[in-house]
């Protein structure tokens, strides 16, 4: 078993650019408090980091310290499987989380609250150079031959699985058939110029200068552009509701169970709402989204989606897509494989 003092103390730097030492929330603190470890999917590390320290300034989480994990969200669940110590964990898919309360590490109840088992809520978007020198608007320019995309590897990272179920839900929001949502994504496969491991890798190699268009997070794109990157993003009238879930092991601490209490609340959504996230919707009324930087438009930061799928609405829950489209014999597996990318 690993111990705890070997869990790796870094926080994920803007983007993925690297990892930076020691992302301690509310140092500082009493030396009595709890010292709390959350291992996760790398997309949301700043918004944590900032929510951590907030809960370090209450009643409930004073002098509270952080020990952070951060990678793709397979690989990080896998990691947690395998030994590696976690209070809490927030990964970008459900199914990263079953596989914990498989393994007896996380209650078979994680999600019976009000929120289902989420922390965050965003919607995957299209992320173009500045000026949109392609001009591209929609999901259907991703097919053109001469556009070349930026996304995620779905092996590794939950990210992709958003980002490559959204672009087939597109098909079928415009009343297109399953046949011709996987003649669609062929094409956006064949335009894949790379496969990160991560979202936040894929941002990265879209930052350095690959592809002309990113699928990603809303909010991955709106937090690059509070940080000064040069980019536009557009949300497609057609898109998939991101829902990342997290819960918390069966070893931890009251204090960690207290923590995800507070980052659901009004308080703690209100701050991943500057960080780009939607607040969760039952908090979603109390939380002043006005003044969010970064946006693509200010007066209206989180725009309303006309056609807005979600995988237990539409697709039937994440075992239903996983075996459908994931599985090693999965529809999109499939496509993947067929085109040289795995």
């Amino acid at each position: 078993m690993i111990s705890r003092r070997t869990i790796t103390r870094l926080g994920t730097s803007i983007l993925g650019v690297g990892l930076t030492a020691a992302l301690v929330a509310g140092c500082g603190g009493s030396a009595s408090g709890d010292e709390l470890s959350i291992v996760g999917f790398a997309v949301p590390a700043e918004g944590n980091a900032a929510v951590q320290a907030a809960f370090a300034e209450t009643p409930d989480g004073e002098g509270t310290s952080w020990l952070t994990s951060y990678g793709a969200s397979g690989d990080q669940s896998r990691a947690v499987a395998n030994g590696q110590p976690a209070d809490v964990v927030h990964f970008s898919v459900e199914p990263d989380v079953t596989r914990l309360v498989d393994a007896g590490l996380v209650d078979q109840g994680w999600n019976s609250g009000e929120n289902k088992g989420f922390l965050t809520d965003s919607v995957v978007v299209l992320v173009v150079r500045q000026g949109n020198p392609k001009n591209i608007t929609d999901w259907e320019d991703l097919a053109r031959d001469d556009v070349e995309i930026v996304t995620p590897n779905p092996g590794s990272s939950g990210a992709a699985r958003w980002n490559i179920l959204a672009a087939w839900a597109s098909v079928l929001q415009k009343g297109g058939t399953e046949a011709q949502a996987a003649e669609f994504l062929e094409a956006v496969i064949g335009n894949v110029a790379a496969f990160p491991g991560s979202g936040r890798d894929a941002t990265t190699a879209f930052l350095d200068g690959t592809g002309d268009v990113l699928i990603s997070y809303e909010n991955e794109a709106i937090l690059g552009k509070q940080q000064g990157q040069e980019y536009e993003y557009i949300v497609p009238d057609r898109s998939l509701l991101i829902q990342n879930p997290a819960a918390v092991t069966t070893s931890a601490p009251e204090t960690a169970q207290r923590f995800l209490d507070f980052a659901r609340s009004a308080e703690g959504q209100q701050i991943y709402a500057q960080y780009g996230f939607r607040p969760l919707a039952s908090v979603a009324d109390r939380v002043d989204t006005s003044q969010i930087d970064g946006v693509a438009d200010p007066s209206d930061p989180f725009p309303e989606v006309p056609e807005l799928y979600t995988v237990d609405g539409d697709f039937g829950g994440w075992k239903a897509v996983v075996d459908t489209y994931f599985d090693d014999d999965g529809i999109i597996t499939g496509i993947i494989r067929k085109s040289g990318l795995n």
